[in-house]
């Protein structure tokens, strides 16, 4: 391969050390590129994200959880690192793959390296990656399970091991990344919602804490338990993994429904397939995901772009007799981008409205909902 021959030439070179991991893919595909980030080896899905900056926000969305992480964009790392930017408390990525990483970034934001920051979260990471002809690769051929391997003697077994591995949305990663006490924040504002969080970016929650109250709920958390804390409405976050999880089908989506006659709802990215699924419709894996802060929706006659980062959709064709109807779609592919009730007062967005990254033209879905709210109090 042209990058493994051009790499072993730098390494070999005195003047020019250079650490070398191995970007190792189910299909049987091996680039080797600079290791930097944590020293170790790490698995997962492997994905990629179109945005040209937020690689911060990327970083530590839970939403990524159990994912490699390619960003498209060449030069990642060159504004720094800085805590102001993070979506949580913890990197949720499993690994990095980048064309490029800045090693003396801007001093704009007076952060640490891209380097330094996943070295100290124990994240792995790979530059000197095609990653267009790499992104190309799982456009054609969908998502695929990866590793990054430190070990050149271990790529050979890595690829059998990865094609004999389940996916890790498998797994209930929600369970992960939600709380596991109730979180309240009084804001002394006149209305107060409650958040299903099953891994919510910070953004949300500022954006709802500048709004209401915010009561912070774990994912398993049933329906009586949210009505007797005398929310107004319930926001439903985004989060890891596949919506139709059989764990999340008798907590989340059970909750939903039990909430839908009650009060106003609004889902979020993994929230709006919740929805969808806890008023009887279904979900479907997307071939390769919708990740980015450029992704344009056709929403109430105009076209908004809107910052993504989703595997699966909802299937538009399950939704009859749900009361569900689709009024938002993907340009790019038609699918579906939001959903709004014939009757209640619930809707949702597949994107994110609070972005970070990405534009702010959505963000009035959040006074919307707490219109909702206060109609029906």
């Amino acid at each position: 391969m042209y990058i493994r021959e051009l790499l072993y030439t730098v390494r070999d070179c005195d003047n020019f050390p250079m650490a070398v991991n191995f970007l190792v893919l189910e299909d049987g595909t091996v680039l080797e590129g600079e290791a930097f980030g944590y020293e170790g080896s790490s698995v997962g899905e492997v994905v990629f994200t179109t945005g040209m900056g937020g690689y911060q926000e990327g970083l530590t969305d839970p939403s990524f959880l159990g994912q490699l992480l390619i960003f498209t964009y060449p030069l990642v790392g060159n504004y720094g690192m800085n805590d102001a930017f993070n979506q949580s408390d913890a990197v949720h990525v499993r690994g990095v793959v980048v064309r490029e990483y800045c090693k003396e970034p801007s001093s704009m934001y007076g952060g640490a390296t891209i380097d330094r920051f996943l070295k100290d979260h124990k994240i792995p990471a790979i530059s000197g990656i095609d990653t267009r002809e790499l992104v190309i690769r799982i456009r054609s051929s969908g998502t695929l399970k990866g590793a990054i391997v430190k070990d050149e003697n271990e790529v050979d077994g890595m690829i059998g091991t990865l094609r004999k591995m389940p996916a890790p949305s498998e797994s209930n990663l929600v369970a992960e990344v939600s709380p596991r006490k109730v979180t309240r924040y009084d804001n002394k504002k006149d209305l107060t919602v409650g958040v299903i969080d099953c891994g919510a970016k910070a953004s949300i929650i500022r954006n709802l804490n500048s709004r209401f109250n915010v009561i912070i709920f774990p994912y398993d958390t049933s329906a009586g338990e949210i009505v007797d804390a005398g929310v107004d409405g319930v926001l439903i976050s985004n989060g890891p993994g596949d919506p139709a999880h059989p764990a999340m089908l008798k907590t989340t989506a059970r909750t939903v429904d039990d909430l839908a006659s009650k009060m106003p709802l609004m889902g979020i990215c993994y929230g709006s397939q919740m929805v969808a699924l806890g008023l009887g419709g279904k979900t479907y894996k997307l071939k390769f995901g919708h990740r980015g802060s450029n992704q344009p929706v056709r929403f109430e006659g105009r076209v908004y772009i809107t910052s993504q980062n989703h595997g699966y959709a909802v299937d538009a064709d399950s939704l009859d007799g749900t009361g569900l109807v689709v009024n938002q779609v993907n340009i790019n592919d038609n699918t579906v981008e939001g959903l709004v009730h014939e009757d209640l007062p619930i809707f949702t967005a597949q994107y994110h409205p609070e972005a970070s990254p990405g534009p702010w033209d959505t963000m009035f879905l959040f006074d919307r909902f707490g219109k909702n709210m206060e109609a029906g109090r």
